[in-house]
């Protein structure tokens, strides 16, 4: 169960409760605060759910921002309010949080949680204190989340709850904290940038990105454990517009501290020119449907830094490579400080270390067969082909050179994989029985052929 955390308001806690919104183009008009409204056409569950008498559920969080929004939802997590552990277990739920009582429905499996509130005791994400008992109020569950459009909940009978303005929030396309308790978890800021990400037409409140600027210069950020620092981020590149998730970021400051290599595309020459581009290049990777490991090695490639002359492989610890690639250290840092996955560590590197070469035609297809073997291409066909779809984003979308080089490099993998080793190896042998060192090098000869006749 993902939680939205925020914290307790300090504004007035009077509920208001407004009309969950009818199928149609434009929501009717909210009523007066503390009315009741009308049941919406859809409820909260498919079936009737058995629980204590003193206790009620409610539908919260994104699965109710997601059905005002008029957006197919995901997944459905509930708060039941006025419940003990002991009450769910009695009516047959199965507990299973280890960081607060989360049990499951005895028939759908739906999460449903106990209304809880938490109070900052340390520094990090994990530095809360859990108070979860019969007398926390829904509002009280609702104030300790992070944004005002996940602060909203739909009791059984479609009525909405919606105590901190989360649907004029969603009517203005605004993404703003609860409340000042928004700054305890820093996690918060990985979340938002996120949303904007998701919700490409949604902008941060004023006040919400002072906020998060406040808690970059305390080193907030900074206490962020690398897991997950990545499970938010990768999450955001897989967005319709991660490039908003990286905005959002390096206008606050975290980015600088999560990714400071990246962060310093914007600080060339060039009034940031570099990193406008990357962001270009990312968003088109998500259009495109690109994966995850497409799309780390699209925002990460240029990252790496030219070398004149040899450069190590940061693949093989102590292996020089001819001129012509870059120097990934830069990379090979994000990556490790942030764990990042093997796929798309590996897919990062390769694409930084080898997009000079990718970006022209091979001339000498000794070079080509070396960079080949370098991105074990003959092994791994599919990671060459994404690589190859990793630079290709280098340009703008009408780079007629560079499609035709990429398109070459892949003829020329293709050619090479063609050579049929098995049969060289067996004339290798008939004709040298005493020398088999001779196999890998007539090998070779074969495909450096092949390349050069592509």
């Amino acid at each position: 169960m993902q939680d939205p955390a925020g914290k307790p308001p300090t504004t007035a806690t009077a509920t208001v409760v407004v009309p969950a919104p009818a199928p149609a183009p434009a929501p009717a008009p909210a009523p007066a605060p503390g009315t009741a409204a009308a049941a919406p056409s859809s409820r909260t569950g498919d079936e009737p759910v058995i629980l204590p008498p003193s206790a009620r559920r409610y539908l919260v969080g994104g699965a109710v921002r997601d059905r005002l929004l008029g957006i197919p939802v995901q997944d459905r997590d509930f708060v039941v309010v006025g419940a003990a552990a002991d009450d769910m277990a009695a009516f047959g739920f199965t507990a299973v949080g280890r960081d607060f009582p989360v049990f499951l429905h005895p028939r759908t499996h739906e999460e449903h949680a106990l209304a809880r509130t938490e109070r900052k005791t340390a520094p990090g994400y994990r530095g809360f204190v859990i108070h979860a008992a019969p007398d926390v109020t829904l509002e009280q569950d609702l104030a300790r989340r992070d944004l005002t459009i996940n602060a909203m909940a739909q009791a059984d009978d479609g009525v909405i709850v919606d105590p901190f303005g989360g649907r004029a929030d969603l009517q203005a396309r605004l993404l703003r904290h609860v409340s000042p308790a928004f700054a305890e978890d820093p996690v918060r800021i990985l979340r938002l940038a996120r949303f904007a990400a998701r919700f490409t037409d949604f902008s941060v409140a004023p006040e919400t990105a002072r906020l998060m600027q406040e808690m970059v210069a305390r080193g907030e950020v900074d206490a962020l454990v690398p897991e997950r620092v990545w499970q938010e981020l990768s999450r955001g590149l897989m967005e319709a517009r991660p490039a908003r998730m990286i905005t959002v970021l390096r206008e606050c400051g975290c980015l600088a501290r999560l990714m400071p290599a990246l962060a310093d595309l914007w600080n060339d020459a060039q009034d940031g020119g570099v990193g406008i581009r990357v962001l270009a290049q990312l968003d088109r990777a998500a259009h495109a449907g690109a994966s995850l490991p497409v799309r780390t090695a699209v925002l990460l490639q240029t990252v790496a830094t030219p070398v004149v002359g040899e450069a190590r492989d940061d693949q093989r610890p102590g292996v020089v490579v001819q001129a012509g690639c870059s120097d990934t250290t830069a990379i090979a840092a994000i990556c490790q400080r942030l764990k990042i996955p093997l796929d798309c560590r590996d897919l990062a590197i390769a694409a930084g270390r080898e997009q000079a070469m990718l970006c022209t035609t091979p001339t000498d297809a000794t070079l080509a067969l070396a960079l080949l073997e370098r991105c074990d291409a003959f092994r791994k066909p599919e990671r060459f082909d994404a690589l190859l779809e990793s630079v290709g984003y280098l340009g703008n979308g009408c780079d007629a050179v560079l499609e035709a080089a990429l398109r070459h490099w892949g003829h020329a993998r293709d050619a090479a994989s063609a050579v049929d080793a098995g049969a060289i190896a067996h004339q290798v042998r008939q004709t040298w029985p005493q020398e088999p060192m001779r196999i890998n090098q007539a090998v070779r000869q074969a495909r450096i052929a092949a390349i050069a006749a592509v």
